[in-house]
């Protein structure tokens, strides 16, 4: 199978270097092109093998799968330009969360499909959210299950759940980062901890942490209560944080939807522009 990558920008590029360190994707089989072909040629030199196609059209012919990894400012141009090769057996996967599948079955042939990765992939980690449309087989959600194992752990989710799932599976890291960031930045100015002390203490923190959740059978409640004693130093700090994360985490998800809510709008309006213009 052909493998079609529109769009090498960070997810893009992140998508292809996961399937190909997974050795789910060899290199020749994988077809590539961006609007800037810099980036393109240096995927290609990471990734030996890949090729460069000249524009989408030649990725849409070749691939028996084409990745829409593109913005949502950019994708009814993409479409404008691929929608008339795309073959009824081929398989279209967008990874942009705001792009319906009702607009991407009514302007492609394809089977169609919406997939939200996470940079946790690079890693061959994380949650993979999987939508599949309604040309999808059983078997071809199988298919697409399988193909996104080998570098994650898939999981179904309802379309109407995106934004938040996103916000937890793809988003999260870079929400954690900071937050973990922020922590080590306060532990330098209010106690004089040498900075790359507290930087160390935090990483190893988090990787055990994970370990534990992974593979220890701890929950996020039962580490919590492991850990926290009644009338102990970190059940205070529990509280603190209880108090000051829930309206900061209820804003944030009121923030992201908001947010969701103005580029739908724009793809929407993207679109009705296209077909007044036919």
């Amino acid at each position: 199978m052909k493998f079609g990558f529109i769009g090498t920008g960070s997810m893009g590029s992140n998508l292809v270097q996961a399937f190909v360190q997974s050795y789910a994707m060899q290199p020749d089989h994988i077809i590539v092109s961006n609007r800037t072909r810099d980036k393109a040629e240096r995927l290609a030199l990471d990734c030996p093998g890949i090729h460069v196609a000249d524009h989408n059209l030649e990725t849409a012919r070749k691939a028996d799968c084409i990745f829409l990894c593109v913005k949502p400012g950019d994708f009814r141009h993409v479409l404008d330009e691929i929608q008339d090769v795309v073959r009824p057996d081929q398989y279209v996967i967008s990874i942009t969360s705001p792009v319906m599948i009702r607009d991407l079955e009514e302007h492609l042939e394809g089977k169609i499909a919406k997939v939200i990765p996470s940079i946790c992939h690079a890693a061959l980690s994380g949650n993979s959210l999987l939508i599949p449309g309604t040309r999808f087989s059983d078997e071809d959600t199988q298919w697409l299950y399988q193909l996104f194992s080998c570098i994650s752990e898939p999981l179904y989710i309802d379309e109407a759940h995106t934004r938040a799932a996103s916000d937890l599976a793809s988003c999260g890291p870079a929400f954690l980062a900071n937050i973990l960031e922020q922590w080590t930045r306060a532990a330098v100015k209010v106690t004089g901890l040498p900075e790359e002390t507290a930087v160390s203490l935090v990483e190893q923190m988090v990787i055990g942490t994970g370990k534990l959740l992974s593979e220890n059978g701890f929950t996020l409640q039962s580490l919590q209560d492991r850990v926290a004693v009644p009338g102990g130093i970190t059940r205070e700090g529990l509280h603190l944080l209880n108090d000051a994360f829930t309206p900061c985490f209820t804003r944030l998800f009121q923030l992201t939807h908001m947010k969701f809510s103005e580029d739908l709008h724009k793809v929407q309006q993207s679109f009705q522009r296209a077909e007044k213009k036919l």
